[in-house]
This record gives structure tokens, sequence and C-alpha cells, in this order.
């Protein structure tokens, strides 16, 4: 089931997006659809799926909801090569990334939704994307097991991680990771497509096997499978929750695509910057196999 936002009388609006129609949910917002839990929330998808619903043309969908928390990882491994060349001036891929699924803590309160335009930092000139794809938790817990952890997952969504290249690589020499290279702006969307509808998809190592594809104005720049990630969902969700907490409505993002996900990997291995790095009136096109498409665009400078 694909669940996502619309704004209806000035307020949001859960609705179940089909490939024609949208069919809200009322009296219910996405986020409050998480916390109720993904059993509950598919029993109150399909009864709205029984009434009638809006042409899909006639829809504007909105950010699909507001995460509680977004945790972004690393999990692919020629993803991290690339890249440190480029960001780091550094080669290959450091030990301690074999340990376990790293991430950083992003910024929830600079999210875009499907179509929105995202302004370029002031004093950047390296905007970059990173195709990725975030799992939404629709239930917590601490220090939980991988099984736990796979039962925690409500559904799935296209994340962009947008990143300012330049100043992440002067921030990142400090040692603290990104800052101002990531926070200004996360693209999420076009909607989530809960957990059942991928079950089939997940392979012998409990990866997800699907198509991954970015495109910069029409044209192809990275191309991916997820099931290249180096761990799975339930084990980033596990190790987030070692002794710590997650709770419902958390979003954790695989990390970049390797493959072309984002433009720092191919600068790093062509040893030059092709393709350019973003520009306004660029737009942004991520494909995910089942997920959706996800596009956003850049806007000027924000004064």
């Amino acid at each position: 089931m694909r669940l996502a936002t619309v704004t209806r009388l000035g307020s949001p609006l859960a609705v179940v997006v089909t490939d024609t129609a949208v069919h809200p949910i009322a009296g219910h917002t996405v986020e409050e659809l998480i916390a109720l839990g993904l059993p509950r929330a598919l029993e109150l998808g399909r009864l709205a799926l029984a009434e009638p619903g809006v042409p899909l043309t006639e829809a504007v969908l909105q950010l699909p909801y507001r995460p509680a928390a977004i945790r972004d990882f690393v999990t692919f491994e020629s993803h991290v090569e690339g890249v440190r060349r480029s960001v780091e001036g550094a080669s290959g891929v450091p030990e301690a990334w074999y340990d376990a699924p790293t991430f950083y803590f992003t910024n929830p309160h600079a999210l875009y939704g499907p179509g929105e335009a995202v302004p370029r930092p002031a004093t950047s000139r390296a905007l970059d994307f990173e195709l990725e794809v975030g799992v939404v938790l629709g239930a917590g817990g601490s220090s939980l097991s991988e099984s736990e952890a796979e039962a925690a997952i409500f559904g799935y969504t296209i994340v962009n991680d947008w990143s300012a290249r330049d100043l992440q690589s002067r921030e990142m020499q400090v040692g603290l990771g990104p800052a101002k290279g990531k926070d200004f702006a996360t693209s999420i969307g076009p909607w989530i497509v809960t957990a059942d509808e991928l079950t089939a998809y997940a392979d012998a190592d409990g990866l997800l096997d699907l198509d991954c594809v970015v495109a910069v104005n029409g044209v192809e720049v990275g191309h991916d499978r997820l099931s290249h990630m180096g761990w799975t969902f339930a084990q980033m969700i596990a190790y987030a929750s070692r002794d710590s907490r997650v709770v419902p409505g958390d979003l954790l993002a695989s990390g970049t695509t390797g493959g072309g996900g984002c433009l720092a990997e191919l600068w790093g291995r062509r040893g030059e910057r092709t393709p350019p790095p973003l520009e306004p009136g660029d737009v942004v096109t991520m494909t995910v196999e089942r997920l959706g498409t996800l596009r956003g665009s850049v806007a000027g400078s924000a004064a």
C-alpha cells in the first residue's frame, strides 16, 4: 500500500495512492497511521480504498510525513571508496567501515516533499544529490534483536540527501563528520510503501533487490541495485537501537547507492568534476523499483 499526504482545508491528510487515484483516510495523518502500527494502518487503508477517490492528476502530494529523527547510514562500499577520494582526498575504504553500519544524524526540520525546489546553500558551488532508500519505523525500543528490528519496519521511501560537497570537504577535516554540508535539505517521497509490499523482493540475505536509477535533467547519471548494501535494514535498525532508543516514525536511510548514486563518487573516480555540480534550474529524478519516482529541483540561493 502506498501512503502519502495531501493538504485539505489547510491541514495534512493521509491518502492511499493507486495508479489512478488517491483515497483519503479521513481523520488521520500519516504520522498517526505510523503510530497506530502497520496492521491497523493497512486496515484503515483498505477501508479508504472501498470509497470513491480523487483522480491522481488532481492531487498534489506533499512531504509524506515528518520523521521523529533521521539517521543516515553509509552502507554501499563502492560509494565510500569513490566519495573519499573526492571529499577527503583519501583512497580505499576505512577498515572501521566493515565493523558496523555507521550513521550520522541529519536535520529533521529541513525536509522537502516530491517536486519541491531546494535552495542551493549561499556559499556552495559544489551541490550534489544522493540516491538513497529510507526505512520508516512503526515500532520502537532499545537494543533490539534483528528479528525485533525486522518486525518494527512500517515501510520504505526514497530519500535524496542533498550535499554541499565544498562545505562538507572543509568541515570534515575537523573530524566530527558533515554538518552544514548536509543539514540544509533532505527530500523524501513521493510516498511510503508499506513493508508487506516488499517481502517478495528480499533475497536470501534479507537484502531488498530493487533497481535504483538517478538522472539529472533527463540524463541517467547513476544505476545500482539496493541489494548491494553491506547490511540489511534490520541490522541497521538493531545497531541504531543498541544502548540507545528508536521510536515509531524514525527514518533510517540506506546511504548512497554506488554506480553513480551521487556526483562526488564519479568525481572521485574520474579525477574531475564530470558531470558538473548541480546548478539552479537542474532537475534530479530518482526512481526505485516498487517505490516510485522522487523528483526535486535546485533553486537559487537564499539571501
